[in-house]
């Protein structure tokens, strides 16, 4: 990890909501999830809030590293129909040897429709595989 990586950093990213990213599409077969309401779904928001935090990290990280999510705690306060585009900022609030905690919003040019913190771990990505091998 290099020295540049520090509170303050951050990064914004944009999504344009497809169909795909909808509730009634988490699990097409399942009846219970088809009549819900055809909005924006909050797993799709997580991976947005994750994708974002993921883009913060990569200029800060030595070659050979990477991360993973460890933790988000998500308020989802709005809903969002597909063709909307959600604007994701992170900001990193503090590194603690290799963890390394975000805060976040998304917009979809109507309302913030979310916060949330999240967590990622910094990892050596061989270490990782090899652990990740030795487990199957």
């Amino acid at each position: 990890m290099k020295a540049t990586l520090a509170p303050g950093v951050a990064h914004e990213n944009t999504v344009v909501v497809e169909t795909q990213h909808l509730v009634p599409a988490l699990f097409p077969s399942d009846p219970a999830l088809a009549g819900m309401p055809a909005v924006l779904a909050t797993p799709w928001l997580v991976a947005m809030i994750e994708r974002c935090a993921v883009h913060a990290l990569a200029p800060h990280l030595d070659p050979g590293e990477g991360s993973v999510g460890a933790r988000v705690e998500l308020d989802h306060t709005a809903p969002t129909p597909a063709g909307r585009t959600v604007t994701v900022t992170v900001s990193c609030e503090a590194v603690d040897r290799r963890r390394i905690s975000f805060t976040a919003t998304a917009h979809d040019g109507v309302a913030q429709i979310a916060r949330a913190r999240h967590d990622r771990f910094v990892i050596d990505e061989a270490k990782f595989r090899a652990k990740l091998d030795d487990a199957s």
